[in-house]
C-alpha cells in the first residue's frame, strides 16, 4: 500500500501546481458539478486543488442549484443512511413540526406523528436496503397540514451502497379531504334509498318519496353545504319538471310550472332540455335566469341523469355573485348521479301505477314465491334422480311441478288484470310471457328478482344452489337463466357450463356484486360466448336487453 497522499485536481491545474507535487498521486476530475460531488463523496483526499476561476464557477453553480431547491414547491431533504436529516429546503422546514429545526433529527421525528400508509412495514429500512418507497403521515396536532406524503429515494455509490437518502415531501391535505368527501358522497348515495328491497316494497309511494326527501335534505346540507335547493323530476310524457323538494325558494318559484325547453323556462328548463350543467355567474345578467330564492345572485343547476337519460334537475342558489366554482360543480355533479340512482331504485321497486288491489296481489306473491321455488327445486331434483327408475313417482312429481307453476301463473295473471291496462299497451311489460330462472344464494336478492321480473311481465323462478338450478333448468323451458358468479355448492364456470348444457335454448349469464372473481368464471364464460354480465343491483334496461337478445350460439361443450 502506498503512503503517497491523494490529491483531487478539479479542472486544468493552476499554473503554480504544475510539477510541484511529484510525491503525490494527483487524481483529475472535470468541472462538472455531478462529477465533482461524486469524487468528493469517495473521500480520502489529502487536499483539493482548483483554480480560482473553477472554484468561483462551482460555487455559483451550487448556489443556483440550492436556490432552485429552496423554491421548488415540494419539501426536499437529504438524509444520512440512518434517516437523519442533514439538509432541508424551505418547504421541508415548513412541513416539519412547528418550531422544530429538522436538521440532525430522524425523518419521522422531524415530521411528527404516525405513519398511516406505506408500501413497506418499515419504509426507512426498505430505503436503506436500496429500494425506493413512499409513506403517508397523519399529524393530529397540525391542523393546517394534517396529511403529508413522503417519497424516499436512495442515493447509491459506484458499489451500490446507500450513501444518502433523498426525501420528497408534499402536503396532501387537500387531496385527502377531497377523497374523504368523495367517499362520503358515495356512502350518502348508498343511503339515499337505504332500505332493504323487501322493506321498500312494503312502503307506499308517499312514504318512499318522504324517505328520499329527508335523506336528500340531510346530505345536501351536511355534505355540500347548500341551504337553498330545489329538486324537480321530469315527467317523460309531458316534459314537465314537477317539484319534488325545495328549501329556501320563493313560494312563486317553488310552485312555478316549468318544462324541459331551451327558452322561457329558466335555467332549470334549459338544463333539463340540454342535459348539461349550468353555472349562472350573475343572476342580473343571465338571460335564462328566473327569480328563485330571495336575494340570489348566482345559481348552479345540474341534470339528474340515469344512464344518459335526464330524469330531473338539482338547483342551488347563492347570495353571492359567482358563488360556485369548479369544485362545487364537480361534487354536485357526482352527488347528482347518486340522487338519480336512488330515484331510479325507488321507481323500480315501487310500481307507482299499480292500484291498491294489485299491490295486495304483489304482497301475496312475495310471500309464496320463494316457498313455491323450494317446491319446484326439490321436485326437479327428485325427478332427475328417479325419472328412469320409478315411473309412478315421476308422474306424481310432474303433477307437483305443473301445479306449482300453475299457482304462480295464476297469481301473475290476476295481478296484471287488476293493473291499469295502459301498462301493457305502453310497453311497461317488455318481458311479458318470458320465463327466467335466477340462481342466487342470497334470499333477499331472490325476492328482489321476483319483484323486478313480475313488474317487467316475466315469470321468475329461483334456486338457492347450483345443483338445484341445474335440475330446474333440465326440467323446464326458460328464456334466460341468471346465475351468481359463485354458487355456494359449485364452481361458477362449472355451473355455467352445466346450465348451458341443460338448457341450450336459454340465455345463461353470470351476475356479480363487483366481488373479486377468483376463479375467473366470467372470463371463461365470455370465451364460451356469454354476451352479458349483470351487476347487482340489476338495471332494468340491461335485464330486458339480455332476455330479449336471447342466447349466443351453443358452444362446444367437451
Amino acid at each position: 500500500m502506498t503512503d503517497r497522499p491523494r490529491l483531487l485536481l478539479i479542472g486544468p491545474p493552476p499554473g503554480l501546481l504544475k510539477g510541484a507535487l511529484p510525491e503525490a498521486d494527483v487524481e483529475p476530475v472535470s468541472t462538472d458539478p455531478a462529477a465533482v460531488s461524486q469524487s468528493l463523496r469517495t473521500g480520502g483526499f489529502a487536499a483539493v486543488f482548483a483554480s480560482p476561476e473553477v472554484i468561483a464557477g462551482l460555487l455559483e453553480q451550487f448556489r443556483r442549484d440550492e436556490l432552485i431547491l429552496q423554491h421548488i414547491d415540494k419539501g426536499i431533504a437529504v438524509l444520512d443512511p440512518n434517516g437523519v436529516v442533514m439538509w432541508a429546503n424551505t418547504v421541508f422546514r415548513q412541513c416539519a413540526r412547528a418550531g422544530l429545526d429538522p436538521i440532525g433529527r430522524p425523518l419521522l421525528d422531524a415530521l411528527g406523528e404516525a405513519v398511516i400508509a406505506s408500501e413497506n412495514a418499515e419504509p426507512l429500512a426498505a430505503t436503506r436496503s436500496g429500494r425506493p418507497t413512499s409513506l403517508r403521515l397523519h399529524r393530529t396536532g397540525t391542523p393546517e397540514q394534517p396529511f403529508l406524503e413522503a417519497d424516499l429515494r436512495p442515493v447509491l455509490d459506484a458499489n451500490g451502497a446507500v450513501t444518502q437518502i433523498v426525501a420528497l415531501v408534499r402536503n396532501v391535505t387537500a387531496e385527502v379531504a377531497q377523497q374523504q368527501k368523495l367517499d362520503a358522497l358515495h356512502q350518502a348515495g348508498r343511503e339515499l334509498a337505504g332500505l332493504d328491497p323487501e322493506l321498500l316494497a312494503e312502503m307506499n309511494v308517499p312514504s318512499r318519496v318522504e324517505l328520499l326527501k329527508i335523506n336528500l335534505r340531510k346530505f345536501i346540507h351536511d355534505l355540500l353545504n347548500y341551504d337553498t335547493i330545489e329538486v324537480r323530476l321530469l315527467d317523460r310524457k309531458t316534459g314537465e319538471l314537477k317539484p319534488l323538494l325545495e328549501d329556501g325558494m320563493l313560494p312563486e318559484a317553488a310552485n312555478r310550472v316549468l318544462f324541459a325547453r331551451p327558452t322561457d323556462n329558466g335555467v332549470t328548463g334549459f338544463v333539463a332540455y340540454t342535459g348539461k350543467s349550468y353555472l349562472c355567474v350573475d343572476t342580473a345578467r343571465d338571460p335564462h335566469y328566473i327569480a328563485g330564492a330571495a336575494g340570489a345572485h348566482s345559481s348552479m343547476t345540474v341534470p339528474l341523469q340515469f344512464h344518459d337519460e335526464v330524469i330531473g334537475t338539482l338547483n342551488v342558489e347563492s347570495p353571492r355573485v359567482n358563488g360556485f366554482g369548479p369544485n362545487d360543480l364537480q361534487f354536485t355533479e357526482l352527488f347528482s348521479k347518486e340522487i338519480a340512482v336512488a330515484l331510479h331504485t325507488l321507481d323500480l321497486l315501487s310500481a307507482q301505477q299499480v292500484c291498491t288491489a294489485s299491490q295486495s296481489i304483489e304482497a301475496v306473491n312475495k310471500e309464496i314465491a320463494l316457498p313455491l321455488d323450494e317446491v319446484l327445486a326439490g321436485a326437479s331434483v327428485l325427478l332427475e334422480k328417479w325419472h328412469r327408475t320409478d315411473p309412478e313417482a315421476t308422474v306424481r312429481l310432474r303433477r307437483i311441478l305443473d301445479s306449482a307453476r300453475a299457482v304462480k301463473d295464476c297469481i301473475s295473471r290476476v295481478g296484471r288484470s287488476l293493473t291499469d291496462t295502459t301498462l301493457t299497451s305502453s310497453g311497461d311489460l317488455p318481458l311479458l310471457g318470458k320465463r327466467v330462472l335466477v340462481v342466487e344464494s342470497d334470499e333477499r336478492l331472490r325476492r328482489a328478482a321476483h319483484l323486478l321480473m313480475e313488474r317487467l311481465g316475466a315469470t321468475a323462478e329461483s334456486a338457492a344452489t347450483g345443483e338445484d338450478g341445474i335440475a330446474m333448468a333440465a326440467d323446464a323451458d326458460y328464456d334466460a337463466i341468471f346465475q351468481e358468479v359463485k354458487p355456494p355448492d359449485l364452481g361458477g364456470y362449472e355451473c355455467y357450463r352445466r346450465l348451458r348444457a341443460a338448457r341450450p335454448t336459454a340465455l345463461v349469464t353470470l351476475t356479480t356484486g363487483f366481488g373479486y372473481d377468483v376463479a375467473h368464471s366470467i372470463v371463461k364464460a365470455r370465451a364460451d360466448g356469454m354476451k352479458y354480465v349483470l351487476f347487482k343491483p340489476w338495471r332494468q334496461d340491461q335485464v330486458v336487453r339480455a332476455v330479449l337478445d336471447g342466447p349466443p350460439p351453443a358452444p362446444t361443450l367437451g
